[in-house]
């Protein structure tokens, strides 16, 4: 039996979203760590109707948060840790340093174009005037990527694929609001399904593994641009992929990946 790894696809796309729920932007090479794509999800808002579990304000509830820009004002500080070369270098791999909230800190364009700081009370009390009467929304800052559910998210190019071909539609990946596109040699949708369990190589470092399908909800209906809602898409998902499209992994080894990096699955 050969216990070489096996070439599978590779990374069609790198995506992070500094402001969850906000609009994403698509990054050449991404810093994997523990806690997800370095820069991602660095900032939420919290809602005062949310639940202790889960506080954020986000597009479920909120479409018009989409249209939101967010923009890191030191784009160099936020593509990886600011020691990484030389924690990189060092015998043991020591672990990095993050850059500063300073450092890390973001403007917002809004959908008329008004810029804001990720900070000024005035972005917060827009969305909570926007969103509904009565609401109190407040800014929410972590290193770790706030994430729904695990640190990182993926999905193959031919899921998306299907999903059209089932639908009719057509379907913008950014509706799936992944870290991370693959481009899988199979061909086939939903491929990515039968890695759950498995443990992937990206690049020449990176090392992932397979926690679960990604359950979906209301967000993949939301056009990226408009924001309108297209309830087939969710309709079908649920249908036909037990309401899964994509999936969900744990980090085990933090490095640097780029678009074009080959995906290989470990032995």
């Amino acid at each position: 039996m050969s216990t070489e790894a096996e070439v599978i696809g590779s990374i069609a796309a790198l995506w992070r979203y500094p402001v969850k729920s906000m609009r994403g932007q698509t990054i050449e090479h991404a810093f994997v760590a523990y806690s997800g794509i370095y820069g991602d999800r660095l900032y939420a808002f919290t809602s005062s109707r949310g639940a202790n579990f889960f506080p954020y304000l986000t597009a479920r509830d909120h479409q018009e948060m989409l249209l939101y820009t967010p923009r890191f004002r030191q784009p160099d500080k936020a593509r990886q840790p600011v020691n990484w070369a030389e924690a990189e270098a060092t015998s043991v791999g020591i672990t990095p340093l993050f850059s500063s909230i300073d450092e890390l800190a973001v403007d917002v364009e809004a959908p008329g174009g008004e810029i804001y700081a990720i900070d000024d009370p005035a972005l917060a009390q827009r969305l909570a005037a926007s969103a509904g009467e009565g609401l109190k929304v407040a800014l929410s800052h972590s290193q770790r990527a706030m994430t729904d559910c695990r640190p990182l998210s993926l999905i193959s190019l031919q899921t998306g694929r299907q999903l059209a071909e089932e639908t009719g539609l057509t379907i913008d990946k950014r509706r799936f609001r992944a870290n991370i596109y693959l481009d899988l040699l199979s061909g086939q949708g939903f491929a990515e399904d039968q890695l759950v369990g498995r443990s992937l190589k990206l690049g020449n470092k990176v090392v992932i593994t397979i926690v679960e399908r990604d359950p979906r909800c209301a967000m993949i209906t939301y056009d990226p641009d408009t924001a309108e809602a297209t309830p087939q898409i969710l309709r079908q998902v649920s249908k036909s992929h037990q309401r899964n499209a994509g999936i969900y992994a744990a980090v085990l080894v933090e490095g640097m990946v780029a678009a074009g990096d080959r995906v290989e699955l470990i032995p």
